[in-house]
């Protein structure tokens, strides 16, 4: 009962979605953690996962719909769907015992939309032990903020961003967001994560989630969750805080997971 790094696949929509599985060594079951990547997913967090790893947790990346060779087509609205789909899909058999993974310990880790995303699933899904939050994108409160020149920015940054995706555009995104309003706004989810784990990383030197507007307003309004969080001086990638990042992450999971 070796390491091991399997690929994996998923079924969500109709479409197959591939992921990568790092397994510990050891019989297990093994505490998983599930990891959802931003927009368009370049970082993928897999430094997390190789730490997460070493530490005896299986931990799980994936591809969404229409992203990064994907079939089918790149939305909001198919992120979140798959997003719980694989929560759901990672804790059933016979996968979880092929994999000698503990379906009762599952933690979603999420940056940036990815951040969203695991907060949106985790409220949604109680089964779930434990949630983070990096750089979460707030995309109700965006939404609620958009004038006529700040919407136009966000559609013409987000056509920037869809290489590897397919299916969609700048605009057809912000007009989903726009679509979805206070649904998506994250402090709305705090009844649903109240006295459950919840660690939120926020980001003062971050031009696409700022702290003051998509972290601060969070911390205050989870109160009531089992909160744990932080802001550093970093970028959005945080790109000089990778380290503190899995300490911090791995802490918080062993606390709890």
């Amino acid at each position: 009962m070796r390491a091991a790094t399997p690929a994996v696949t998923f079924e969500s929509g109709g479409v197959t979605l591939a992921g990568l599985l790092h397994l510990p060594a050891g019989p297990g079951p093994h505490p998983v953690v599930l990891l959802l990547q931003g927009f368009p997913g370049n970082e993928r967090s897999l430094d997390l996962a190789q730490a997460l790893r070493s530490a005896g947790y299986a931990a799980i990346a994936f591809h969404y719909r229409g992203s990064w060779g994907m079939e089918g087509t790149w939305s909001w609205a198919n992120v979140l769907e798959d997003a719980a789909t694989v929560a759901r899909a990672v804790r059933a058999e016979p996968f979880a015992a092929r994999h000698r993974l503990d379906p009762g310990r599952l933690a979603l880790f999420g940056h940036s939309a990815g951040g969203f995303a695991a907060l949106m699933t985790a409220a949604a899904d109680p089964s779930i032990r434990a949630v983070v939050s990096v750089s979460a994108f707030d995309f109700g409160t965006v939404a609620a903020s958009l004038d006529a020149r700040t919407r136009a920015a966000y559609v013409e940054d987000w056509d920037g961003e869809l290489l590897p995706l397919r299916g969609t555009s700048g605009e057809a995104l912000v007009a989903e967001m726009e679509r979805a309003g206070a649904a998506w706004r994250l402090a709305g989810l705090a009844p649903r994560l109240a006295g459950r784990p919840v660690l939120l990383i926020g980001t003062s030197q971050d031009a696409v989630t700022p702290a003051a507007v998509h972290h601060r307003p969070l911390v205050t309004a989870y109160s009531g969750a089992l909160l744990d969080h932080h802001e550093w001086a970093t970028d959005h990638a945080l790109s000089d805080h990778r380290q503190r990042l899995i300490e911090t992450v791995r802490g918080f999971l062993d606390g709890h997971l």
